[in-house]
This record gives structure tokens, C-alpha cells and sequence, in this order.
């Protein structure tokens, strides 16, 4: 025997990469079979005898799903090579909220430069966050026609183009104007994550690595305007916009360089699999273009992210998610303002002010590795080896009272003008619960939606930032009208009440699946 690049054992068969076990009866491959709503057989022993199943190095853990002998099939991929692409991933996702939210530190001297109010100059900010969501969406419905790298590839060209227009811009139509676009085009990579992450590797890995791609989408509104409070002490507030530029033209570099397809249709024979001949004609997508009749249709791939939406499961799942995350996008655009004006905090005080969410994601991701696996493999034990999607929401309840603690206290802290290290620690809390909900949320539909995982992916993104758009807009005139107390207050109210959503998706999710797999179909 010997490791492969997947981490598991090969038996002596004819190109395997994966050990092989005797099995009876049907394999769960959802992938092949279509969306199931029976869940996923995980214990290769409680699917019986007679039949080869490809299990993980353990020879416990059924793969899912089961991979091609192919070596182009990217769940045969090199450990490396999966999580150079990941990495890669994670990056271009960094980018679009972290691009944004340095807006929000540089609202006041633009504001004095271009000589209107900071609240202004904040609907350009709003309308980049908002079109974030929107590239995402767009981005998958173009990649499931033409491929996902060069989808990813030109979005990233264009992101580039209008991040250096947004730097070099004169007036505030001239920023207007390549700051939306940005947003839209540089969202690419936090719009398809999902799918990427499914493409590559098997169903017991997804929690882990959503885990990964979801710390670079909640660390990077912090870090932006951490390095731009920084920056306005002593430069002008162009620099933390060049900064991003830079970023921006290196992502894009790793894209050329090390980036590459994922799709990989395991439907098809391996002799009618398109072959791979030149990285640079995947790249701009030549090579897509030839294979496209082996995929969906043009307007097939347009019309799949509307029947995904559709989806009752899907559209309880979103809302829940945009009403617990959005007060996240209107703290991080409107906090400055606030830090400002209840404890008189100039840019350095507001720079390092934003370690609190920055160590805040940091714990949920250390503890996230390995919390959502434990509650999975405990439900696994729990039902003779298998796994039900809906197992993944167990753990919003864990993250609950911290979310609503949170931003309780930050109001009352804002309000009364408590110690500011009192609304660092509210800020914290609430940050911390929103990465393990981010987390859960994006597994549940993944699992439950294999065929569709740009699509679920695409709109969790979208939920996230559509609801962020709207609070970003009314979050400064709010509190002015209400105070921070009965501000925030609504907030955590807001995210209590919708907590039942999660409950009638534990409790009916499945039945409800059951019922879509009769009506809907997107392959």
C-alpha cells in the first residue's frame, strides 16, 4: 500500500487512487444520483457486502462523492495542488469586503476633499457591498457555461482595472463609479467558494475547508480598515486604496500562475472526458469553449441560480442568514463614525480598535476546525453512520448567545459611553458568532444541495451583502434618531426572532427536500 494524494491507502486495482471496500446494495453518491434527501451513508459498514465502495485512509469513511480513476478528476488531486487552488480561493475572496470597508475609514477626508457629508460619500461604499452579492451571483451563472477558472480569471482582470481607477479617481463621480464596479467584479471568488470547495474535495472534508474559505470572507472587512487607520495618519486617503490595487494585481498573478479548472463531469466516460492540453487555453477559456456542449446550455446555466433561489429550503435558509448577518456589514461601515464621535478616537484608536473582530474570527476559526466535525460525527454515531444535512444547524445554537450578548452590550456600550474595551469585547462576541453561523449555514446547503453548490454558494453571498447594503444606508441615521442602545437592541431582537427558522428546517428541512426533489431539477 501506499498514501495517495487523497489522503487515503490504494489496494492493488487498476488506477486507483482510493482504498476499495466490498459493499451490498446502492452507494450513496448524490453526485450521480441526483440531490438525495435520505442524507449520506458516511460508515462503510452499515451499507453491507458485495460491491466496491471507495472509502477515505481509515477504510471507514465512504467517499463522498466517489471519485473517477481519473488523474484529471480533482478529488485525485495532490493534497498540495487542492489547497494551492483553496488558497488561491480563499485570497480572491479576502479581497471584495476588504476593499469595501477601507471605505469606511476613509469617509471623512474624503468627504472634506470632495465637500459633501461623510453620509454621502457612504452610498458609494453601500453600493459596492451591495454589488459584491450581485457579482457573485452573475459569476456562477457564467461558470457553469464557460467553466469556473476563466470566469474567475477575467472578473479578477477587470477587478484589478477598476480598483486602480477607484485609487487614481478625481471628484466623487470619478470614485463613484469604478468603486460599484469593483464590487461587482471582484466578488467572483466569494460568490462560487462553494463551489470550488466541492469540486475538489470529498463530504467529510467540506466543514473544514468551508471553515477556511469562510475566515477570509469574515476577516477581511477588519484587516482593511485595521491597515487604512494606519495609513491616514500619515498618508493620503488614495493609499489604502493603492494598497488594495496591489492586493488585487497579485490575487490575480496566483490566478495565472496557479490557478485551474475544477469542473469535472464524472457522468461522462473517460472517453469522452474533454482533455486537458494547455493551462493557458483553460485559463482564458479556450479550451471551456470547446467542451461546452458537454455542459449545460447557455441559457440552462442562467436559469439555474433562479431555480435554485426558488427553493423553499434555500430561500428559509437565506433569510435566516441575511437577518443575523447583515447588522455585521452595517457595523463595519458605520463604526468609525461612531468610535469618533462617543469617545472622540482619531485613525490610530480606530485601527486598533479592530483587533477585537480580527481575534474574534480567529477563535471561530480555531474552534470551528474542529466543533462542527465533533457535532457531526456525534450525529453520525448517533444514527448507525449516516449523515442528515439538517445535522449541520445544531450548531447555530451554540453560537446564539453570543451573537445576541453581543450586540447588546456593544449598544449599551456606545450608548452610555462605557470603557471602550467593554464595546471591543460586544463587537467580539458578536463576530465570533456570526463565523460559526456562516459556517453551519454554508455546510447545511452544501449538503443538501451537492448539484447546486455555486448556486447555494452564490446566494448566501448575496443574502449576506444585500442585507449589509440596506443597513449600511439607514445605520448611521438610526441610532442618531433612536440611540445606540435601542439600535443595536432591535438588532439582537431581530436575530432572536428568526431563530425558529432554524427550528422548521431541523424539523421539516428534510420533508421539505423531498418535496423540491419531485419539482425541481438544475443539473
Amino acid at each position: 500500500m501506499m498514501h495517495t494524494g487523497t489522503g487515503a491507502h490504494v489496494v492493488k486495482e487498476p488506477q486507483s487512487t482510493i482504498n476499495y471496500t466490498e459493499t451490498e446494495g446502492p452507494i450513496l453518491d448524490p453526485e450521480l444520483r441526483g440531490n438525495d434527501a435520505e442524507g449520506y451513508i458516511l460508515d462503510v459498514n452499515q451499507i453491507g457486502l458485495n460491491h466496491f465502495a471507495k472509502t477515505a485512509h481509515d477504510g471507514q469513511t465512504v467517499l463522498i462523492p466517489q471519485p473517477s480513476d481519473a488523474s484529471d478528476d480533482p478529488l485525485n488531486w495532490s493534497q498540495t495542488r487542492k489547497h494551492v487552488v483553496l488558497a488561491i480561493v480563499c485570497a480572491c475572496t479576502f479581497l471584495p469586503d476588504y476593499g469595501s470597508v477601507t471605505g469606511a475609514i476613509t469617509l471623512i477626508p474624503q468627504a472634506a476633499e470632495y465637500g459633501i457629508t461623510p453620509d454621502e460619500v457612504n452610498h458609494s461604499q453601500s453600493g459596492n457591498q451591495f454589488m459584491v452579492g450581485a457579482g457573485g451571483v452573475v459569476a456562477v451563472m457564467l461558470s457553469a457555461f464557460f467553466g469556473r477558472l476563466p470566469v474567475l480569471f477575467w472578473f479578477m482582470v477587470i477587478a484589478t482595472a477598476t480598483a486602480a481607477g477607484q485609487a487614481g479617481s478625481h471628484g466623487y463621480n470619478g470614485f463613484f463609479v469604478p468603486r460599484v464596479l469593483n464590487g461587482f467584479f471582484a466578488g467572483a471568488a466569494q460568490g462560487s467558494g462553494l463551489m470550488f470547495i466541492k469540486d475538489m474535495f470529498f463530504l467529510h472534508e467540506h466543514a473544514r475547508k468551508i471553515n477556511i474559505w469562510q475566515a477570509s470572507v469574515i476577516l477581511s472587512p477588519y484587516l482593511g480598515p485595521l491597515l487604512a487607520s494606519f495609513m491616514l495618519t500619515r498618508l493620503s486617503w488614495r493609499w489604502p486604496f493603492w494598497i488594495y490595487t496591489i492586493e488585487t494585481a497579485g490575487c490575480l498573478l496566483a490566478v495565472v500562475l496557479w490557478g485551474d479548472e475544477t469542473f469535472y463531469d464524472r457522468r461522462l466516460p473517460s472517453e469522452k472526458q474533454p482533455l486537458r492540453q494547455s493551462h493557458l487555453l483553460r485559463l482564458i477559456g479556450v479550451e471551456q469553449w470547446r467542451s461546452r456542449h458537454l455542459r449545460n446550455g447557455f441559457g440552462e446555466a442562467m436559469m439555474r441560480a433562479l431555480r435554485t433561489i426558488l427553493r423553499p429550503v434555500v430561500l428559509l435558509a437565506n433569510f435566516y442568514y441575511m437577518f443575523t448577518f447583515a447588522w455585521v456589514v452595517g457595523i463595519n461601515a458605520t463604526l468609525a463614525l461612531f468610535l469618533t464621535s462617543s469617545y472622540g478616537f482619531g485613525p490610530k484608536q480606530i485601527g486598533f480598535f479592530f483587533f477585537a473582530p480580527i481575534v474574534a474570527t480567529i477563535l471561530a476559526e480555531a474552534i470551528g476546525l474542529y466543533l462542527h466535525d465533533t457535532l457531526a460525527t456525534i450525529y453520525i454515531r448517533r444514527h448507525r453512520g449516516r449523515l442528515e444535512p439538517e445535522a449541520r444547524l445544531s450548531v447555530i445554537y451554540v453560537a446564539l448567545p453570543s451573537l445576541l450578548t453581543g450586540l447588546v452590550i456593544l449598544g449599551f456600550a456606545l450608548e452610555r459611553k462605557w470603557h471602550y474595551m467593554i464595546a471591543a469585547v460586544g463587537w467580539g462576541m458578536y463576530v465570533f458568532g456570526t463565523m460559526v453561523v456562516s459556517v453551519s449555514i454554508s455546510a447545511y446547503l452544501l449538503d443538501a444541495y451537492p448539484r447546486e453548490s455555486g448556486e447555494v454558494g452564490a446566494w448566501i453571498n448575496f443574502s449576506r451583502t444585500a442585507g449589509g447594503f440596506i443597513v449600511a444606508y439607514l445605520q448611521v441615521r438610526w441610532v442618531a434618531k433612536t440611540g445606540a442602545l435601542a439600535c443595536f437592541g432591535s438588532q439582537a431582537a431581530v436575530c432572536a426572532a428568526v431563530v425558529p427558522v432554524v427550528f422548521v428546517l431541523q424539523v421539516f428541512g428534510k420533508r421539505l427536500r423531498m418535496w423540491e426533489k419531485r419539482r425541481f431539477r438544475t443539473w
